[in-house]
């Protein structure tokens, strides 16, 4: 009897996983990454996450204090490392963002704000395989800053137009967005010639 049992669960998990296969083939037009993932394998990607997840994962505690100061460092470090493909509001509205497949989530909404701490915790450090999302996490790292980015992430629906002013001051810039704001520093000093002085001879 046992074995019928785990002969008709292996027979399900392989006729679901090749359903799944063949829904995913049949949207995948190539397998371009601007395609927006269909429900139901979008459904199976959570799916799977859910299962990898140890289960110890899930039920640790934050040890790290929700305070001004550890906020102000996480919202520093999204906005230099995080940003780039989640937006500074954790809209994912970005052209990495919306470039990968699947595009980074809004991590304002339930789906990422019903996961438990230690489930965020868990995700941050390890990544989520078959996705642009990174493992952050190695044997230097004692874990303080991703836990300090759990506190943001939850942060993150109530942001306010001052937090993401001041998020944009600390975003990567390119070197055309430097130069750019040499070009304006020199022009509010006065200095609005671009051109080298003349080398003099004495």
């Amino acid at each position: 009897m046992r074995l019928r049992w785990f002969l008709l669960g292996v027979f399900f998990s392989l006729a679901m996983a090749g359903i799944g296969a063949a829904v995913v083939l049949r949207n995948a037009r190539g397998f371009s990454a601007r395609e927006k993932p269909p429900a139901i394998e979008a459904w199976f990607a959570r799916a799977a996450r859910s299962a990898a997840l140890p289960a110890e994962a899930r039920t640790r505690a934050n040890p790290e204090p929700d305070t001004p100061e550890a906020r102000a460092e996480a919202m520093a470090h999204w906005a230099d490392h995080c940003a780039t493909c989640h937006a500074n509001d954790g809209s994912g509205a970005t052209d990495v963002g919306m470039g990968t497949y699947p595009p980074a989530p809004d991590m304002r909404l339930p789906a990422t704000q019903q996961l438990t701490d230690g489930e965020l915790f868990y995700i941050i450090e390890n990544g989520v395989r078959l996705t642009a999302m990174p493992a952050w996490g190695g044997p230097a790292s004692d874990g303080r800053e991703s836990w300090k980015l759990v506190h943001f992430i939850r942060h993150l629906p109530q942001l306010t137009d001052a937090e993401k002013t001041e998020m944009q001051k600390l975003n990567p810039k390119t070197l055309e967005q430097l130069k750019e704001e040499m070009e304006d520093e020199k022009f509010l000093k006065g200095d609005d010639t671009h051109e080298k002085p003349t080398p003099r001879h004495h």
